[in-house]
């Protein structure tokens, strides 16, 4: 009886370090698929459907802060931030894909990425770079939380030193990137 109580207590252990060592697993993961340019790989690690809704969410928020009192002036107003609303929506279901999330994650541009052209420091097409000069890391020197048993972050700066969170979230025993909040 003993040695099944024991059993049983080292597989509860093993599963509960594989669930805590799941989104590090996942951020390793994107990491490779992102540096080997393997579309297929990072589809798997990322909830596209829950990314697109936040982003869709955030960018809504920041047209209607920036609106602010011009909604209230009149039909036209509001035709324009309903047509702003949808455009935006259309833009960002063809730029949250695989190669919309690999190029963001690199600082680079999505056709920059999509046409694999060089990585350039200077946001210019590469021309002017060192043939030699690397790609930045993906999530370089991120700062780590754990909110709750399901909810994981990892913070990075983006380049002019905000903070660009990346919330994985668990279902069942996996993780995924499942939205990115972006700088304010």
């Amino acid at each position: 009886m003993k040695k099944w109580l024991w059993l049983a207590v080292a597989v509860l252990i093993a599963l509960l370090a594989y669930v805590a060592a799941g989104p590090f697993l996942t951020v390793r993961a994107i990491r490779e698929a992102v540096k080997t340019g393997d579309t297929v790989k990072l589809e798997k690690q990322v909830d596209f459907p829950a990314l697109r809704s936040s982003f869709k969410a955030q960018l809504a928020d920041h047209l209607a802060r920036e609106a602010g009192a011009h909604v209230d002036d009149g039909p036209l107003a509001t035709f324009g931030i309903g047509l702003a609303n949808t455009l935006m929506a259309t833009a960002i279901d063809g730029l949250i894909t695989p190669t919309g999330i690999s190029a963001m994650m690199e600082g680079r541009r999505v056709w920059e990425r999509a046409n694999n052209e060089p990585f350039s420091s200077d946001g210019e097409n590469g021309k002017d770079d060192d043939p030699g000069e690397q790609r930045p890391q993906v999530l370089k020197n991120p700062e780590y939380d754990f909110e709750s048993l399901s909810r994981f972050t990892a913070t990075v700066a983006d380049q002019k030193g905000r903070p660009v969170v990346f919330v994985f979230s668990r279902s069942g025993l996996n993780w995924k990137l499942s939205e990115i909040l972006l700088p304010k």
